[in-house]
């Protein structure tokens, strides 16, 4: 059976203590997309949305959010960022969104990525959502991540 490295002896939550481990560069991919009528996305990349530049926007929001993980997700290490990056590309019916983020530290940074991706989706929602309320977030997923103990991780499967 595995153990369960957020609880300790006794069942409790507990933040899982990294200071042995050694430093190692670390990477994670997200992805994630917003699904929305051809019009909006047409809006969206002529810059014609009333709220100003979505995409703009959604990439500080992406780069901020993954800045603040340790106080948005329990349990989560506060870690030193090296960089982060968020991409876009449109889809006949689709913002798809990716974030690829990297540190040199003793923790993944999986959870920065995912986070993101999820808040960067949130803002086109918000920023477009005057236009179009019917738009839909996801799926959001890991791509891929590099660095760790538990080594390459790449999805090996489609969603």
């Amino acid at each position: 059976m595995k153990t369960l490295t957020h609880l300790d002896s006794n069942g409790n939550a507990r933040m899982v203590d990294v200071g042995s481990k050694p430093v190692s560069a670390r990477k994670a991919i997200a992805y994630g997309e917003v699904r929305m009528s051809p019009e909006v996305l047409r809006q969206i990349r002529d810059r014609e949305v009333p709220k100003g530049d979505v995409m703009a926007v959604a990439k500080i929001a992406g780069i901020m959010a993954a800045k603040r993980v340790d106080e948005l997700i329990p349990l989560c290490h506060s870690l030193n960022l090296d960089s982060v990056d968020l991409t876009f590309e449109s889809k006949p019916d689709r913002l798809c969104v990716q974030a690829t983020v990297c540190t040199q530290g003793r923790t993944g940074v999986e959870m920065e990525a995912l986070t993101a991706v999820s808040v960067a989706c949130l803002t086109i929602y918000d920023m477009a959502k005057a236009v179009d309320k019917e738009m839909l977030i996801g799926p959001i997923y890991l791509v891929e991540k590099e660095g760790g103990r538990s080594g390459h991780f790449i999805r090996g499967r489609d969603l």
